[in-house]
């Protein structure tokens, strides 16, 4: 049975609406290995006080625990937004053969991240990972954009 993109991708964002919940950047990721989530995970930056907290390392530390493995070779990572080098990476290692993203840092028209994208990551390190792209973009997008972070003292 094909995987269904669409379903995965709203598990994603259901995660997403969860961190935001949470006061974190609402960041969705699931891991899924043979038609089943395996993991599931969301930006906890803030409420955790972890800069590497973020939804794809999250998903990933709960389907190695969930699977009692670090390897995931032959997993999908589905991702709300693109991810950044870290996570990229921490894919990578993990052996998740698979990305499927909603946003796209180009798309969203981000400044923090200079001329990065995941293919420009795994050019550079001769790298390969399949990627799946325009999944639910335009609701990744819409949750992205909509928050506003928490209020910022005044300095």
């Amino acid at each position: 049975m094909p995987e269904d993109r669409d379903w995965f991708m709203g598990l994603a964002l259901e995660e997403a609406e969860r961190g935001q919940a949470e006061g974190n950047i609402p960041v969705g990721s699931v891991i899924v290995r043979g038609g089943e989530v395996v993991g599931r995970g969301r930006n906890r930056v803030a409420s955790d006080r972890d800069p590497t907290c973020h939804a794809e390392v999250d998903a990933l530390r709960d389907a190695c625990r969930n699977l009692d493995s670090p390897d995931l070779s032959g997993a999908a990572c589905y991702t709300t937004m693109e991810p950044c080098p870290m996570c990229c990476w921490a894919l990578q290692e993990a052996g998740v053969a698979r990305l499927v993203l909603g946003a796209r840092h180009a798309e969203m028209r981000r400044t923090d991240y200079g001329r990065y994208s995941v293919e420009a990551l795994l050019e550079l390190t001769g790298r390969s990972l399949e990627i799946e792209t325009g999944v639910r973009t335009a609701e990744c997008e819409a949750i992205r954009r909509n928050w506003t972070g928490p209020a910022r003292p005044e300095a």
